[in-house]
């Protein structure tokens, strides 16, 4: 399926001319077809080659390089500043240029109208000369007019281009920095600041870019305005200039506080966004704990810190644009104050020149130079942000060369290495080891060993502080917690691969996935965000098949066996390992000690150490005992950390596999025969036609009541009445209560606004964390976040100013008309049929650009879902050289996303070209008008009018366009009011609670129960029957993706079961989720943490005390390890805890499980990625700890369930047999039984000879060889 883009568009734009380039007429027919139905992706036009995200991205890159090595040769940090100014300099001055024209023909305007002016005051119909002057200097405005319409679209348009271009070109950077980040450099930043940097940082780009040559056009209109004033009226007109002057320099200084605020308003962002998105990927556990109150109050309580930083930016803005409209009334009346105290006369042609000339400077200098100066101080702190972000520590990449001779070999001399500068104890100490093709080195240890650390450093992914490591030959690399990214099965195990039919299905068959894939209907079946519908298992095996598809020389897999059951755990080690790689370097770390005596070299690591290394005949002769070996290691040995706090970090391993290796081919990946990478991310549905009444009523009722808001109109309506009213002689009264209203109004508007997206985002919120979990594997995370980060940016931000901007011209436009037809009522015949059209062209324009801002907002969130999924896979990416695939990717989604923005410029320009002709053609009427009807109006009507059409063709269309860029930008609030409107789960707590001492035993009946995860999903469980009696053990076990997980998500309503579940005598249905969740433990085989110190993930609200705390750790093995870190309980952990090892962050979940102390735990495969020893002592705890309990041990460890009084078997959703251990191993046709014998004669006889329930440690003899088993020697060295 490719990227979304089925056949590409080409873009007319390409090949239009000079005239439809000018007045945008390619842009018709995508009008057409708007007007006529709903835009699809496929109506948008594919982007110009010189706007794609590879070209740009690599352009900028290169400039940031040489940066990076200029700053490097001269000792200095380097400057991104630096490299954008070099980038695109050259076509953005030619740009300053045109507006410099462009701003020059607004200066040059009032001349003429003066002209015309004076020719009414000294009217003398004998002279025809004087007429043709006139006529002359009216042809004159007319052309000035023309001529500003026309070079201003031009420069808007190219100048929002280059913003679009420098914004892309930053994101390209930053995905590209995401692939390469080292180890440390991901513990100091975190998937929410990524996205933060590409949603809302980079959007500063598009908006200063509009206005940063304004800080040099300002001034310099400023002093050709104060020059043509002098020639008119004197040295009075500095009187008005040093009130300009006075509050430029004011603005100048408020410009400063905007970055100041900026930069706190991005960390408290950060934040909320991080959490956020530990959120939405931690649900589960997150529902199953009832712990939704809790982070709704926690993301709002940083909501609101962020929402005080944003008023105070609002307010200053408020302030800037309400100068704005006062600030011009200022100037003309300090000028004429002063002219009439300096005794001066003055003509009516010089009134009009004098005001028109400061309604010249109005736009540029007081509403376009402090926005300059506020977008210019807040996207440095965006450059400086995202700068910091391109200077954090890279991997260095390691290229594994192939020696002279082609052999292929990994080699460690002496290695040792630590994942934290700081950390005393290294992760790794003095390792020694060479594998060769076909052999396969098992490594082993207790939790926290290094083995995961260990396949890191093969990967070069934790440099080594001394010693080496050589890697000669391609790598494949299975990681611990397995990973899959949006897109079908097979596309997935491809991995960019070319599809070949035999190579295929004989990895299919080698990794037992035949079964499953005719279960999922087939290897099409798409993987939505995180892996869904596939189980665990079925993710591990998906990824073992992946690293097997690519035919690589070096095998890395990390714990691959941990998630699946006996028997597939046996056909994975026979069929996968030692058969599809026996001629391959093979490291496997593993805790399954049945499968050493297979391997060619046995490493035993504990705390980064190597205890031991041999064969397995070694081992055995010299009697050592390897269980003791992993004595003091009641810590679990995991998946592959990235550090953040030093920790015990564990590590996994890869296999290597026997016998020369056939055909050498050489190592360079480029020689392979590879396809683009197949990710499906499909787009999410939007809404279509206009934004609806309800949505804007929404919006303003959720920041304040009807009487603030029927208040704020009013307040509108008065200083709109008081404004026009300059002529009378309350001039000065009229002048303060016009500031203090217009001040007034501004602020009032932003608070209410502002309010109300903060209104908004908690309701957003609250209805998130009330959304079934079907709605979060149905959205992938860019998508939930995408209306978190850019929706909720947009409200805070851009919507509240382009509001007010809208309200205060919509009124001045009105005012200006009501005044102009008073004066001559004749000025109504062109005025009306004007705003006629106006409404028409708006209503046009709307049905298009209104859907290509709604693609706009959906195409966003391909991005982010992206890089969500790339950082979730990063080492994976990295092992198998995949970095550009993923990188064509992000290029082909920003792509996608800049056809609709380039779109959705070119049509408000579109609209813009037309308004402002349409204008260009009024004031000519207006101008022509009066002159042919001279004799019956007076210079100061002539003047009057001629003014205030000029405000209007300004004013009019910039109305206009204001109006339709609101309805645009209410798009993303139409996005927020979607989201408060979610399909709910059951209520969290209902009129009936069940007594506080409930469930006192812990009976749970299942009453032919179905389960579905969705309502037209198929049944994953079906008709089961079963009761567990009060305190009883109960183990269920069965293939994997037999529904033993789907029995819990059934018991804890994470969807809604068919057929009863009852506990205790109470229906679960007639209960609240919460009264439910929160009387059952459980420990989850996904470990869930989030950031904060290691104490908060423990007892999240405090509930515990530090001695219940360590108690908890202790029980759980791993008191031992946190009393090590340098912080102990206030250790901070990285993001989702990265820096523990997976099998720590299992213990972590399990001693959370415990501090609940529940009548009912429920253990899902909680202990799957600890070594057995460690896993021993835990169910040791469990039993005498939760002796008066019920406990459900759900495992694919047999040796689990031992001391479980009933077994449960699964098959494919179905209940199929359930009786004592005992009973079900002397029946030999029981499933039970069959699983049992997959794990080969000495382990069969372990379990079988153990008498009753008891913990007797018998060493079994293997009786055909008369040695003990590999078993018995484990358990006894370990």
């Amino acid at each position: 399926m490719g990227p979304v883009s089925p056949e590409e568009k080409p873009n007319p734009l390409q090949d239009a001319n000079f005239c439809s380039r000018l007045f945008s007429w390619w842009l018709n027919p995508l009008f057409k077809i708007g007007y006529e139905r709903k835009l699809k992706q496929d109506d948008l036009y594919s982007v110009l080659p010189e706007d794609r995200s590879q070209h740009l991205g690599e352009e900028l890159q290169g400039y940031w390089d040489r940066e990076v090595l200029r700053a490097k040769k001269d000792a200095r940090e380097p400057s991104l500043m630096k490299a954008i100014v070099k980038c695109y300099w050259k076509f953005y001055f030619a740009l300053g240029l045109l507006m410099f024209l462009e701003e020059g023909t607004k200066v040059v305007l009032p001349i003429f109208w003066g002209k015309i002016i004076s020719y009414v005051e000294n009217y003398d119909p004998a002279n025809s000369a004087a007429l043709h002057e006139a006529y002359g200097y009216a042809a004159g405005l007319s052309a000035c007019v023309l001529v500003w319409a026309v070079l201003h679209h031009l420069h808007f348009c190219h100048i929002q281009r280059v913003g679009m271009r420098l914004r892309v070109a930053v994101c390209h950077m930053i995905y590209r920095k995401s692939l390469r980040l080292s180890s440390s450099a991901m513990g100091k930043t975190t998937t929410g600041q990524i996205v933060n940097l590409l949603s809302n940082d980079v959007n500063r780009f598009d908006q200063v870019m509009i206005f940063l040559h304004y800080l040099w056009v300002g001034p310099l209109q400023a002093i050709a305005v104060t020059a043509l004033l002098w020639m008119e009226i004197g040295i009075s007109c500095l009187a008005g200039m040093a009130v300009l002057v006075i509050l430029l320099l004011l603005q100048s200084c408020i410009g400063n506080s905007f970055s100041s605020l900026r930069s706190k308003t991005a960390a408290l962002t950060d934040d909320r966004i991080r959490t956020m998105s530990e959120v939405i990927t931690g649900i589960r556990t997150i529902k199953m704990n009832a712990w939704e109150k809790s982070f709704i109050d926690l993301i709002t309580r940083l909501r609101r810190e962020e929402i005080s930083k944003i008023l105070k930016s609002s307010y200053l803005r408020g302030l800037n644009l309400a100068s704005f409209f006062a600030v011009s009334k200022i100037m003309i009346f300090v000028t004429f104050i002063t002219n009439e105290l300096l005794d001066n006369l003055i003509t009516a042609s010089q009134v009009f020149v004098v005001v028109m000339l400061f309604e010249a400077l109005r736009f540029s200098s007081t509403l376009y130079f402090p926005m300059a100066v506020e977008k210019v101080s807040e996207a440095v702190i965006s450059i400086r942000r995202i700068k910091n972000f391109l200077l954090l520590d890279e991997i260095t990449q390691l290229n594994p060369q192939l020696q002279s001779d082609g052999e292929r070999i990994v080699d460690m001399k002496d290695f040792t290495a630590s994942w934290d500068e700081e950390s005393e104890t290294p992760a790794l100490q003095g390792l020694s080891f060479t594998v060769r093709p076909g052999e396969l080195l098992a490594v082993v240890g207790p939790v926290g060993a290094g083995k995961s650390s260990l396949l890191s450093a093969v990967l070069g992914e934790l440099p080594p502080s001394q010693g080496k490591v050589s890697v000669h030959g391609r790598i494949a690399y299975v990681s611990q917690q397995p990973w899959v990214f949006p897109g079908t099965v097979r596309s997935n195990i491809l991995f960019g691969k070319k599809y070949e039919k035999e190579q295929y299905e004989k990895v299919i068959k080698a990794c037992a996935l035949e079964e499953d894939l005719q279960n999922l209907n087939g290897d099409l079946t798409v993987i939505g965000d995180g892996g869904i519908p596939l189980s665990s298992g079925q993710k591990a095996r998906v990824s073992l098949a992946r690293a097997v598809y690519q035919d690589a020389d070096i095998y890395l897999l990390d714990d691959p066996l941990s998630t699946v059951d006996a028997g597939v755990s046996r056909h994975l080690f026979e069929q996968c390992i030692r058969q599809a790689l026996k001629e391959k370097i093979t490291i496997l770390v593993t805790h399954q000690l049945q499968h050493l005596k297979d391997a060619s070299q046995i490493l035993i690591l504990k705390d980064g150490k190597m205890v031991k290394r041999g064969t397995y005949n070694e081992f055995l002769k010299s009697k050592v005992d390897i269980l003791s070996l992993f004595e003091k290691g009641n810590e679990q040995s995991e998946p592959s950390p990235v550090p953040g706090a030093p920790t015990a970090i564990s590590e996994s391993l890869v296999q290597s596999l026997q016998s020369p290796r056939p055909s050498l081919k050489d190592a360079a990946p480029e020689d392979q025969e590879t396809e683009n990478i197949q990710i499906t991310l499909p787009l999410e549905d939007h809404l279509e036609g206009k934004v609806s009444f309800k949505t804007y009523e929404n919006y303003f009722t959720a920041g304040a009541g009807w009487p603030v808001i029927i208040f704020l109109i009013l307040i509108n309506i008065t200083a709109q009445v008081l404004a026009p009213g300059l002529t009378q002689s309350a001039v000065k009264w009229l002048t303060v209560s016009t500031i203090l209203f217009g001040i007034t109004r501004s602020l009032l508007l932003f608070y209410i606004l502002v309010n109300s997206s903060r209104t908004l985002h908690d309701k957003m919120l609250e209805s998130i964390l009330r959304a079934p979990v079907l709605f979060f594997n149905r959205n992938p995370i860019g998508r939930i976040l995408n209306r978190f980060s850019k929706d909720i940016g947009q409200m805070d931000d851009l919507l509240p100013l382009t509001f007010l901007d809208f309200i205060q011209t919509f009124l001045l436009v009105v005012g200006v008309v009501g005044v102009m037809v008073a004066a001559i009522p004749w000025t109504a015949i062109p005025v009306i049929p004007l705003g006629i059209i106006f409404f028409v062209l708006r209503w046009y324009f709307l049905r298009t650009s209104r859907e290509v801002k709604r693609l706009e907002c959906t195409t966003q969130s391909l991005v982010f879902s992206h890089l969500a999924s790339s950082l979730r896979g990063l080492w994976t990416i990295r092992a198998y050289k995949d970095g550009q695939g993923f990188q064509k990717l992000f290029d082909t989604y920003q792509d996608l996303h800049s056809e609709a923005w380039f779109l959705l410029l070119t049509t408000s320009r579109w609209l813009a070209v037309y308004l402002d002709v349409i204008c260009a053609i009024f004031v000519t009427a207006v101008a022509f008008g009066a002159l042919i009807l001279v004799e019956t109006l007076t210079p100061g009507q002539v003047g009057l009018v001629l003014s205030l059409t000029f405000t209007l063709t300004g004013m009019f269309q910039w109305c206009v366009r204001q109006s339709a860029e609101v309805e645009n930008m209410m798009i993303s609030v139409e996005r927020g009011i979607e989201y408060t409107d979610l399909e709910k789960e059951a209520p969290w707590e209902l009129e009936y609670r069940p007594p506080p001492s409930w469930p006192h035993g812990g009976e749970i009946n299942f009453n032919s129960m179905n389960f579905r995860y969705s309502l037209d999903g198929p049944l994953v469980l079906k008709n089961v029957g079963m009761s567990i009696d009060p305190r009883q053990k109960r183990g269920i076990v069965g293939r994997t993706g037999s529904g033993k997980s789907s029995l819990i998500a059934a018991l804890f309503r994470l969807s809604e079961p068919e057929g009863g579940i009852w506990i205790d005598g109470i229906l679960t249905n007639n209960i609240g989720l919460h009264d439910l969740r929160k009387k059952i433990s459980v420990a989850p085989q996904e470990p869930v943490l989030f950031t904060g110190t290691m104490r908060n993930n423990l007892d999240p609200f405090n509930e515990h005390t530090d001695e219940e705390l360590w108690n908890a750790l202790e029980e759980v093995q791993l008191k031992d390890t946190i009393e090590h870190l340098p912080g102990k309980m206030n250790t901070e952990l990285a993001e989702s805890g990265l820096n523990l090892s997976v099998g720590q962050r299992q213990l972590v979940c399990l001693a959370r499980a415990l501090l609940k102390k529940n009548q009912i735990l429920i253990m899902d495969k909680a202990t799957s990625n600890v070594d057995p020893r460690t896993d021993e002592l835990i169910q040791e705890k469990i039993h005498e700890k939760f002796a008066q309990c019920t406990v459900l041990t759900i495992t694919h460890r047999l040796s689990n369930v031992i001391d479980c009084q009933w077994i449960s078997v699964l098959d494919s959703g179905i209940y199929r047999e359930g009786e004592r251990l005992h009973n079900l191993l002397q029946k030999k046709n029981s499933l039970f039984y069959k699983m049992v014998q997959q794990l080969g004669e000495a382990e069969v006889a372990a379990l079988t000879e153990r008498p009753d329930i008891s913990h007797s440690d018998c060493v079994v003899m293997n009786v055909s060889s008369g040695q003990p088993s590999a078993f018995t020697i484990f358990e006894s060295a370990l």
